[in-house]
């Protein structure tokens, strides 16, 4: 069962700092095996490493992105719906949110968040409007 709900493989999602609209985009591959999570990864920071556990009984997780020579993000979720929600930190106090989902369950996080966004329309012609002869 924890195979269909911890699938190893690639993983797509994003992160954000202050709401729904600052997302940034992840893709990582992770294995998942006897309650432990590690992989590999992008993102707009850089390239990063994961190391951590999960439990397919409470559907929890956590784990450390380490970007090598660099920094290390703590991530704490919650398996729920087509991928894993919840919360990141640094020790600096920086924090945010997160939604990661296997790739094969689609792109639809951004899919449909480019089908809701109003986008201005683009003028197809020009045309001058002149005064109705008497």
């Amino acid at each position: 069962m924890s195979e269909n709900l911890f699938p190893s493989g690639p993983w797509v999602g994003f992160y954000n700092y202050s709401g729904p609209k600052d997302k940034h985009r992840m893709s990582l591959h992770l294995s998942f095996a006897g309650g432990r999570m590690s992989g590999d990864g992008n993102d707009d920071v850089g390239r990063f490493l994961i190391q951590g556990r999960y439990d397919a009984a409470s559907l929890e997780c956590h784990w450390t992105k380490t970007y090598p020579g660099s920094h290390d993000v703590f991530y704490r979720g919650f398996r729920e719906g087509k991928g894993i929600w919840g919360t990141w930190e640094i020790h600096d106090g920086c924090r945010g949110g997160f939604h990661i989902w296997p790739r094969a369950a689609g792109e639809g996080e951004e899919q449909t968040e480019e089908l809701s966004e109003p986008k201005p329309a683009e003028p197809v012609a020009a045309f001058a409007v002149s005064e109705p002869r008497p």
